[in-house]
This record gives C-alpha cells, structure tokens and sequence, in this order.
C-alpha cells in the first residue's frame, strides 16, 4: 500500500460509521420510528437497548469464518464500553453471515454490518461512548470502527492486518486480540477500499440492501458465518 493510499484509508476508517448514522441520533438505545413495536418486541437484533449486559473481566470468542475459525481473546479493561458491546453483540447472535467488507492489504479487515437492512438501521442509532485508548492497534488486535465525532461506535469492527501505532493516537481502542487463527484472517478476501475510492462496497449500498447487495455484486467477500462464546 502506498503512503497517499494508506492516509486516504486511515481517514476513511474514521468515516467508516458515517453513512449508518443517522442525523441526530443518539448515543445508546435510540429507535427507528418506522419499526413497529410487535417487530421490536422482545427481539434485541431490532432493539438494541435489550442488549446491555455487562461482560465479564476477560473471555474468549470462536469465529467461524469462510476461510476457517478465528481464536478471540476480550479483556475488558483495555475498553469496558467496547467489550460490552462485542459480548453483547456476540449474544444476540448479530454475527451471523456477516460480510467482511472492507479488507485492505497490509492494514486492517473490517466488518459489523448486518446482512438484514432492518438490524443495521436499528444499531446504527445505538453508539456507545469513547474509550481511552489502552493498548496499541498492532497485528491481530481488533477495535471499533468510529467517525471523527465523539462517541460514534456502533457495530463495525476492524481486526489489525499489521502494526497500525498511528491509529492509536486517533481514539481507536482495542479491546480484543486475535489468539489462535491469524493465519485465517490473512487468508480473508481483500476486496480494497469501498465506494468512490476502490472497488469494493458502498457502505450506503449495504445499508439499503445488505447482503442481498454484497452477495449478487461482490461474490468473493469472505463471511462471518457465526460468533460463538467459548465457555
């Protein structure tokens, strides 16, 4: 990857949740006004605010991915808000045939958004607050994906394809890493940059149509077929 390329790509990471903000919304637990109450009901895919568990100081979570299983290892310490967020999200069963939409060589694989438009309408509405930054974005760590305004995390993620120092200094907090399986992550398709700058997905494309989108348009995307709490 080239200097201008790379800089271009740490600026887009931080525009990496924009187009699943919604104007004025609100960090934690606010909902989309078009989705009926019986289809929220008691379903925390669609409510975010009945996914608010408290994670425990240190676990693991197994990927299943395309390309084989991915080892997790959370501390909650390095960034209690985000492990929340993650050990939730891993609950409710969000990870489910999930694409890894943004993979860029030598830099970071991201993913987190949902395949059903109703689910990512929903979560990008509940943004979690800021973590310090205690651990450095280096090979194998994974954090949250975030605009340049405050408290913008959502669900998308990004694990570190190499030693990324530079993004540490930009809030971005790792509360993960990659224990067993990196030889799996290095094998995820690596589609480019998205939208205007590269030839991989539109972010306001998966959005609107999720993965009836990405599956018709971009047919070599690996996926996150499911995350699993590891007893």
């Amino acid at each position: 990857m080239s200097s201008n390329s790379k800089a271009l790509s740490l600026f887009a990471l931080f525009l990496a949740a924009c187009l699943v903000l919604a104007p004025g919304s609100a960090v934690a637990g606010h909902h989309e006004k078009g989705e009926s109450k019986k289809e929220k009901a008691g379903n925390p895919l669609k409510d975010p605010s009945l996914a608010i568990d408290r994670a425990p100081k240190q676990f693991q979570v197994e990927f299943e991915t395309t390309q084989g299983k991915i080892l997790l290892e959370v501390t909650r310490a390095w960034a209690p808000n985000g492990a929340d967020r993650f050990y939730n999200l891993v609950k409710i069963g969000f990870f489910e045939d999930v694409a890894f939409f943004r993979v860029m060589e030598n830099f970071m694989a991201q993913f987190g958004m949902h395949g059903d438009p109703k689910v990512t309408t929903a979560w990008s509405k509940a943004r979690i607050r800021d973590d310090a930054v205690k651990q450095s974005n280096l090979r194998g760590f994974i954090s949250f994906a975030k605009t340049n305004q405050p408290h913008s995390r959502t669900t998308q993620l990004f694990i570190n394809l190499a030693d990324n120092p530079n993004l540490d200094g930009m809030g971005f907090a790792p509360f993960a890493k990659v224990i067993e399986g990196m030889d799996v992550v290095d094998k995820i398709y690596k589609i480019g940059e998205g939208g205007p700058r590269g030839p991989g997905p539109a972010q306001n494309r998966i959005k609107i149509l999720g993965n009836t989108y990405l599956k018709k348009n971009f047919p070599k995307l690996d996926y996150l077929k499911k995350a699993t709490l590891v007893e």
